[in-house]
């Protein structure tokens, strides 16, 4: 519907509804006119006739109003759902008529995608190449330092270990040393670990305890004479009987002993050396000089009394090494370092507790037992020392030496020294 034809609709609704108010007020009044004709001849009007026509005037004009009210209400809901109110029939003409335009939803328009490019197959398009973090840089850096501070500490304890030339020591005692090699291979294990640092939190103290004639005095001195030709002066061999035999001079012996080390551990630590101890005979040494030792190897003295080697040899608990292997003996030879890890495993607590029942040095001490000597291995100790003394090694005189030193029963196929190889100097200046 148009604009024009909605506004005549309008107003036309307008001028009925006014007419038909105005028709119902005249009805109205001219009913009062009736009335009041009739009444004219009447006599005067009175109180209650003017209070009745004043009534139906008050009335009539709230029924004008409430009409208007109610129009105007029926438009505005007509306004609202686009339909005309209530008004008189019209005729339906097709004069002076728009057409109605129909309304054609549209559609949306849709965005246009972009044509996927795809490469030929000549040219293939590189991937994006991701962005480079500095970061990596600095953790390339940061690897390459940790590497070459770890390389830097291999090689100094590398460089640490040539200066006491531990391998040239593992060949002369595996030359020189018969029945030992278990011994001789802890011991060395011992001291490339000890020696591959300077700096330690506590002296190394090793008692090495043996019976009579398997060698120890003569690891002993081939120990010495290693040291001094690499340390020099940093070696002290102290023999007890021969230093300290009376027990009268024990408590002026441990003041020249403490003294003595105390010289030597200065003068190591000017030279940033690790200094040797060996005490031959321990069994002998004065309760003295043990609480002398005991004071230089505790944890509490300053840093270089910390930095050295003290070895012990004597024969303390040789009855328990005697009848652990007389009674313990195998097919299996005790120079091997497997059947050797063994023995030591099973004699050093019980080593242990015989050597702090005499003193509390040998507390935290690391023990190193040495084995009896078979006698296969004796004949070897009198074929080395025949060599020495020019003699030629007849093997029937070799058998007939050995034979001539007491034994053990023999126990699992094994015969073993009772002496071991002490008596074979004396036999073979015999010849």
């Amino acid at each position: 519907m148009s604009d024009q034809e909605s506004s005549t609709s309008t107003s036309q609704t307008e001028g009925e509804v006014e007419g038909e108010l105005d028709e119902e007020v005249d009805t109205e009044m001219e009913g009062e006119g009736e009335h009041d004709s009739k009444h004219r001849d009447s006599p005067p009007l009175q109180i209650s006739s003017f209070s009745s026509t004043l009534r139906a005037v008050i009335r009539i004009k709230q029924k004008y109003h409430a009409l208007k009210k109610r129009r105007q209400e029926a438009e505005g809901d007509g306004a609202l759902t686009g339909a005309t109110g209530r008004t008189s029939p019209k005729i339906f003409t097709f004069d002076g008529t728009t057409p109605i335009a129909l309304s054609v939803p549209q559609k949306k328009k849709r965005k246009r995608r972009r044509r996927v490019m795809y490469p030929n197959r000549g040219k293939r398009r590189a991937p994006p190449k991701p962005a480079r973090s500095r970061a990596k840089y600095c953790l390339y850096l940061l690897f390459a330092i940790v590497f070459v501070q770890v390389y830097n500490a291999i090689e100094n304890l590398d460089d640490h270990l040539l200066r006491y030339d531990l391998e040239g020591l593992d060949k002369t005692l595996r030359r020189e040393v018969f029945g030992q090699q278990g011994a001789v291979e802890g011991l060395l294990s011992h001291l490339k670990e000890y020696l591959s640092t300077y700096v330690h939190n506590k002296p190394w103290c090793c008692p090495c305890t043996a019976p009579a004639g398997v060698g120890k005095s003569h690891l002993g001195r081939l120990l010495a004479g290693h040291f001094r030709s690499v340390v020099e002066t940093l070696v002290l061999q102290y023999y007890v009987l021969h230093h300290c035999p009376q027990e009268a001079d024990a408590l002026q012996c441990a003041r020249d002993l403490s003294a003595l080390i105390s010289e030597i551990v200065e003068r190591a630590e000017e030279e940033e050396k690790i200094p040797l101890f060996i005490f031959d005979e321990a069994e002998h040494m004065h309760g003295e000089i043990l609480d002398v030792l005991l004071q230089l190897v505790s944890s509490e003295q300053t840093n270089e009394y910390l930095n050295a080697i003290y070895l012990f040899l004597s024969n303390l608990g040789h009855s328990h090494i005697t009848k652990h292997m007389l009674h313990n003996s195998s097919s299996t030879s005790m120079a091997k370092s497997g059947r050797y890890s063994h023995f030591v495993k099973e004699l050093t607590p019980i080593l242990r507790n015989t050597l702090e029942k005499l003193h509390v040095l040998w507390t935290e001490a690391d023990i190193l037992p040495l084995g009896l000597l078979e006698k296969g291995q004796v004949m070897e100790c009198f074929l080395d020392e025949m060599t020495r003394e020019g003699f030629y090694p007849d093997h029937t005189n070799i058998e007939r030496l050995a034979g001539e030193i007491e034994y053990y029963p023999e126990v699992g196929g094994h015969e073993y020294s009772q002496t071991g190889c002490k008596q074979v100097v004396a036999k073979v200046n015999l010849l």
